[in-house]
């Protein structure tokens, strides 16, 4: 069911014309920190994912954003900087492997340094406990997505 919530921050658009993804903060109020969320005209579309599902949304989208993969985001929406590392600060402040924290504490330093986005993604890769590959953290969204919208 859309959602007219907490207004969320965009980081792009899923490719061939998709809804905008991104997160929100504070969504759910207390411990649920972020949400990923994906949007059209109609309004927003947050996961309700807990625990690991939630944290792998929004490793996901962070790293899709630093690979530069999605369609470019509504201009009123798009993510800023500080969002991000805000977001990779969440992650990894919750985050209770502390080879991944270690790898997300990483990628905030490289965030927060202005370091290119093939820095970034390889210590967010690094905190996956998948291993997310190029191009996989968009491919998980778009089905992440899809899923959402099936039910």
């Amino acid at each position: 069911m859309p959602d007219q919530g907490l207004a969320a921050c965009a980081i792009g658009r899923l490719p061939g014309g998709g809804p905008w993804v991104g997160f929100r903060a504070g969504a759910g109020g207390g411990s649920a920190g972020y949400r990923l969320v994906f949007g059209a005209n109609r309004g927003s579309l947050p996961s309700q994912a807990t625990g690991p599902l939630q944290r792998a949304e929004l490793l996901n989208a962070a790293i899709a954003h630093f690979e530069e993969a999605l369609d470019d985001a509504p201009p009123e929406l798009e993510a800023t900087h500080a969002d991000l590392a805000g977001l990779v600060r969440w992650l990894c402040a919750t985050e209770r492997d502390p080879d991944r924290a270690a790898s997300l504490a990483e990628a905030v330093d490289a965030i927060d340094d202005g370091l290119a986005g093939e820095v970034v993604v390889a210590r967010l890769q690094a905190a996956s406990p998948a291993g997310i590959s190029r191009g996989d953290a968009v491919r998980e969204l778009t089905e992440r997505y899809r899923q959402l919208v099936v039910g």
